[in-house]
């Protein structure tokens, strides 16, 4: 019998495996990517302190729409990207959750180029 590759579990050793190598400091913080088959999440964490310091997602008040495509995803992005600026925060170290760069990951990562973040 073969078995079914559990793509969860294989996506947890990618991200595991990157953040053995990316890590968030007070000066770049990192960027973090969950996506669910019906919304997207991103954090900006400081890993050295332990502390989220900025978060944005599809399930917040003022979002309208969709929230499981690549416009939503963008929008996230560039709403995490306003929130970041405001703290002060201009680089940011991209994780993208174990993720393939594609799709709405890339397209979160470009809305928030775009608001102006960089990495």
């Amino acid at each position: 019998m073969v078995s079914k590759v559990n793509k969860n579990a294989m996506r947890l050793k990618r991200h595991v495996r990157v953040r053995g190598k990316v890590s968030g400091t007070p000066e770049r913080p990192r960027l973090n990517v969950f996506r669910s088959n019906a919304n997207i999440y991103a954090q900006i964490i400081d890993d050295v302190n332990g502390v989220t310091l900025v978060s944005a997602n599809t399930l917040e008040k003022g979002f309208e729409g969709a929230t499981g495509n690549a416009e939503a995803a963008k929008k996230v992005g560039q709403a995490i990207a306003e929130r970041a600026k405001e703290k002060g925060i201009e680089e940011v170290v991209f994780d993208r959750g174990g993720y393939v760069y594609h799709g709405r990951v890339a397209a979160l990562a470009e809305g928030a180029r775009e608001a102006g973040l960089k990495f």
